[in-house]
């Protein structure tokens, strides 16, 4: 059954949110506003059979409305709207580079779905979010992706229900700290006014986060899979190495120790930076893979304490990932459930406009031109 997207008194609905993560992808469902699946696959396992994601979705039973996997992000778009310029956009890959097999297997999953006649929306990014000033999304794409929102999503539900305070009166910096990417972003008044993204920030656990330009012109049209590289990983030479081991050798070797640095102060450095946007916030929240790693959250939570007060951010499910469960509070509240006024409060579907709406390069016009991005 098709929803469509208006006002209404809240009502009882089945829906899932789906977050494609770097090592896995999370799913979270809520009947009625309470949790019925949680439930995590590989990345890797669906970059190699995205089946795999229809017959999870399939074995849920009949679903209101799911949040679908949005990368970059769209405004509410329905999946039977989205074609080569929207998946494009989701993704932002170059035709021909199929290096990271993930974003090849989200192209294949999207039209899979489709065939399905799924009940599926895709959400949008912060970059699309009419509540972020313009001129901070200045010759920007990555403010925060989809999945990033969602996290900013559950933390203003968590701060909402812990303090007892309206959506509205909400007011933090979310800090989240993913296996890939980070993201920094500022919440004020219930509303996401500014993001630091993945590709934007760092360095990060795998990726490096923002590149120096000079680096960038040397690599001469680098690849997609560079972006997942350099962080801090790469920096002490184990690319393979889980952060739960990295935190433990963090003082093992000097390579470690910058790695370890690097890591911790990149964080310090956008929060510091961030704090332009929201000019009271109450609390930091974090939240993210490495924040579950005992020694990375101390380290994290003591160094930004000087900013605020730090808590990590309590969500409703046991053990999927915060932005599945983020973008099951906002498939509930796009079906007009009982988190109807959370999307209200963030303005998500008054998202507007494409990734590449805010680059002030004459370079880039050809590619706006080809996918109809203009």
């Amino acid at each position: 059954m098709k929803i469509h997207l208006a006002s209404w008194e809240s009502r009882m609905v089945r829906v899932i949110g789906i977050d494609p993560g770097t090592m896995s992808f999370d799913f979270c469902g809520l009947d009625d506003g309470e949790v019925f699946l949680e439930q995590t696959i590989p990345s890797v396992e669906i970059a190699e059979n995205p089946g795999v994601v229809i017959d999870t979705l399939k074995s849920a039973g009949d679903l209101d409305l799911i949040v679908g996997p949005s990368g970059y992000g769209l405004p509410v778009t329905h999946i039977s709207k989205v074609g080569d310029k929207e998946n494009f956009e989701l993704i932002l890959v170059r035709p021909g580079d199929l290096k990271i097999g993930v974003l090849v297997g989200l192209r294949k999953l999207v039209k899979m779905m489709a065939a399905e006649g799924l009940n599926v929306y895709f959400i949008p990014g912060v970059i699309h979010l009419k509540t972020v000033p313009e001129h901070r999304k200045v010759n920007k794409i990555d403010l925060g992706t989809a999945d990033k929102l969602c996290c900013a999503t559950l933390g203003v539900h968590d701060q909402s229900s812990r303090l007892g305070i309206d959506y509205s009166e909400t007011s933090f910096i979310m800090v989240e700290i993913g296996f890939g990417y980070n993201a920094i972003m500022a919440v004020e008044h219930g509303k996401v006014v500014d993001g630091i993204g993945g590709t934007v920030a760092g360095p990060a656990f795998l990726a490096q986060g923002r590149m120096d330009g000079e680096l960038s012109y040397l690599l001469d049209s680098f690849t997609k899979d560079v972006l997942f590289k350099g962080g801090a990983s790469s920096i002490a030479g184990d690319p393979m190495i889980s952060p739960e081991e990295f935190a433990k050798k963090h003082n093992d070797s000097e390579r470690y120790r910058v790695a370890w640095d690097a890591l911790m102060e990149g964080v310090e450095r956008d929060v510091a930076a961030i704090q332009v946007a929201v000019k009271d916030p109450r609390e930091i929240l974090i939240s993210g893979r490495l924040s579950r790693v005992p020694e990375i959250y101390s380290e994290i939570s003591s160094r930004l304490s000087k900013y605020g007060e730090v808590r990590e951010v309590q969500g409703f499910a046991k053990t999927v990932k915060e932005a599945a469960q983020g973008a099951a509070l906002i498939a509930d509240g796009l079906a007009g459930g009982r988190y109807q006024a959370l999307v209200e409060a963030l303005d998500i579907r008054g998202a507007s406009g494409t990734v590449l709406d805010h680059i002030y390069l004459r370079e880039l016009d050809g590619l706006k031109k080809k996918y109809g991005l203009t």
